[in-house]
């Protein structure tokens, strides 16, 4: 029998290759790493084999599935809803982190922390319905473009981790999203963007309360950060088994890496490392969005493959 499962696995491997399921991905140890995890995983009688039902991948959003600089993309929607209600509440010119926001002070808004950031969050994404946000968040995808590279959102999401995602879901895993950024700025877009429904979206969030006739409304308290430690109580209490695969680009990301790959049996932590600044952009240690430093110290040590992004990857975008 062994035998047969062995045989069996080769064939598997040779098919996963022959189809290149990584089309955007360079030959090389770190492809190779990813596409075996993927074959094991399926292949009953290997070392790998993962049963379909354990068969969970989580991925950080920012960083990791699109870019996220010069600041996370849910930071710029946050700051153009505040001029947008700033007429509704002349207290922000001189209340901070408002202020900041309205005069376009960098240097200010670089110095914001978790507070000043949940503190813009719930003063803008409060007081409607779900569906009445979910409605602004769509059109400012559809029309909103990067400050400098001039391009739609979501047309600057990563089509190597598409393609890992893709390739993920047909041999079998359920794929999520695990991110720092609001849960209901992300549902209305990542299943056109990823194959990603939305019921498979683990994000922060913020407090809601059932109303009369058949409405959920925004409240102006947030109810879990689902960063850095949080990240595993989100996964937890959202998808309630602890995930095979992980995959992340910075510090944020990295409990939730330790979460996926401490468990028992095959498991496979990510890191993406941004390092190519003709593409894209090149960052780590020193950067304020997206630091990665305890990740690339740890990562050898603890079995997790880091990709490096220019070496790694033919295509960012799929240009």
């Amino acid at each position: 029998m062994k035998t047969i499962a062995l045989l069996c696995f080769a064939a598997c491997t040779s098919s996963l290759f022959a189809q290149d399921l990584l089309p955007s991905w360079n030959e090389g140890e770190t492809k190779g790493r990813i596409l075996k995890f993927i074959s094991e995983a399926q292949t009953e009688g290997s070392d790998g084999y993962i049963a379909p039902g354990d068969r969970i991948a989580t991925f950080d959003n920012d960083g990791n599935l699109w870019s996220e600089k010069p600041m996370y993309f849910q930071l710029i929607f946050i700051m153009e809803r505040v001029a947008a209600l700033a007429p509704e509440h002349p207290e922000w010119k001189t209340q901070q982190p408002f202020q900041a926001v309205l005069e376009g002070d960098k240097a200010a808004m670089k110095g914001f922390g978790e507070k000043e950031l949940l503190e813009l969050m719930a003063a803008t994404h409060a007081g409607m319905t779900e569906e009445e946000f979910s409605e602004i968040v769509s059109e400012w995808m559809q029309t909103a473009k990067h400050p400098t590279a001039g391009k739609l959102y979501t047309e600057m999401t990563f089509q190597p981790m598409k393609e890992l995602l893709q390739a993920l879901r047909d041999a079998g895993f359920k794929t999520y999203i695990v991110s720092g950024g609001g849960i209901s700025f992300m549902r209305p877009w990542v299943e056109a963007a990823y194959g990603i429904p939305p019921e498979q979206v683990v994000g922060s969030r913020i407090k809601v309360e059932y109303e009369e006739g058949g409405k959920i409304r925004r409240l102006g308290e947030i109810d879990l950060i689902d960063d850095k430690a949080g990240k595993p109580v989100g996964i937890y209490q959202v998808i309630g088994k602890r995930p095979v695969l992980a995959s992340g680009n910075s510090d944020g990301d990295f409990q939730m890496l330790e979460y996926a790959t401490t468990g028992e049996g095959a498991r496979l932590g990510l890191i993406l490392h941004h390092t190519d600044a003709d593409r894209e952009w090149a960052y780590d240690r020193e950067s304020h969005v997206g630091q990665l430093s305890r990740g690339l110290d740890e990562a050898a040590a603890r079995g997790w493959i880091v990709i490096d992004m220019a070496k790694d990857w033919k295509t960012i975008y799929g240009e």
